[in-house]
C-alpha cells in the first residue's frame, strides 16, 4: 500500500487547532447525513463548526479534502474496532472473525454520523483514501495487516487477494443490505456473512 494520504495542508499543532479541525469533521458528517456529498460545501463546514471560512482553508484546500479527513478517520476508528475485537475474542480459525468484521461495520453505518453516506469515500471517489488504490483495497490492506498480527498466519499474495476478493464482494452485499432496510436488512446481513466466510474458509489455508 502506498503512503497514506495527507488532506491536510498542514498539521495542527496546538490542542485548540485540533479541537477545531475535529470540529470541522463533525460537521461534514452532519452536513453529509442531511444533504448528501452534493449538498456538502465549505461554507456550510464553517457555519456548522462555528469557525471562520478562512480556518477551514488554513487546513483543507476543498470539501473533498474534508470528506477524505472524515472517510480516514472512518477507517481509523474500524481498525481500532476490529484489533480490539480480534484481540478480545476467541475464533478456531480467522476466517471466523468474519462475523464480528460485520458487526463493526453494521453498527459504524447505524450510529457514526456521516458514515452511512461517505463509508470509506465511495460516494466522494473512488480513489479518495489514497490516491494509488481504490478504497476498498486499502480497506482489504488494513483487515489483512490486522489478521497478520492477531492470528500470525502467513502473509502473501494468496492472502491478499483472497481479502480483495472479500471485501469487494462483502461490499456489494451490504450496500444492498442497507438498500433494502435503512438499518441493514437482517437476512441479508445474514447472508453476507454465510458467503464471505464460506468464500474464505474454502479458499485459505491456515
Amino acid at each position: 500500500m502506498s503512503e497514506s494520504p495527507t488532506p491536510l495542508r498542514r498539521q495542527p499543532a496546538q490542542r485548540r487547532s485540533v479541537e477545531r479541525v475535529q470540529r470541522m469533521l463533525d460537521a461534514c458528517a452532519e452536513i453529509l447525513d442531511e444533504s448528501g456529498y452534493d449538498g456538502l460545501s465549505t461554507t456550510r463546514i464553517a457555519q456548522r463548526a462555528e469557525v471562520a471560512i478562512g480556518s477551514v482553508y488554513q487546513f483543507f484546500p476543498d470539501k473533498r479534502a474534508v470528506a477524505q479527513a472524515l472517510a480516514l478517520r472512518n477507517l481509523e476508528i474500524f481498525g481500532d474496532r476490529v484489533s480490539a475485537r480480534l484481540t478480545e475474542g476467541t475464533f478456531s480459525h480467522w476466517s471466523d472473525c468474519v462475523g464480528a468484521v460485520i458487526e463493526i461495520f453494521v453498527e459504524m453505518h447505524r450510529t457514526i454520523p456521516g458514515f452511512s453516506v461517505l463509508r470509506f469515500g465511495d460516494v466522494a471517489d473512488l480513489n479518495l483514501l489514497d490516491d494509488a488504490e481504490d478504497n476498498n483495497a486499502v480497506v482489504a490492506d488494513r483487515l489483512r495487516g490486522l489478521i497478520v498480527e492477531a492470528f500470525g498466519v502467513t502473509d502473501g499474495p494468496d492472502l491478499a487477494r483472497a481479502l480483495a476478493i472479500a471485501v469487494e464482494a462483502g461490499d456489494a452485499v451490504l450496500k444492498m443490505a442497507f438498500r433494502r432496510d435503512p438499518v441493514g436488512d437482517p437476512r441479508i446481513l445474514a447472508e453476507a456473512e454465510l458467503l464471505l466466510h464460506a468464500y474464505l474458509t474454502a479458499h485459505i489455508d491456515g
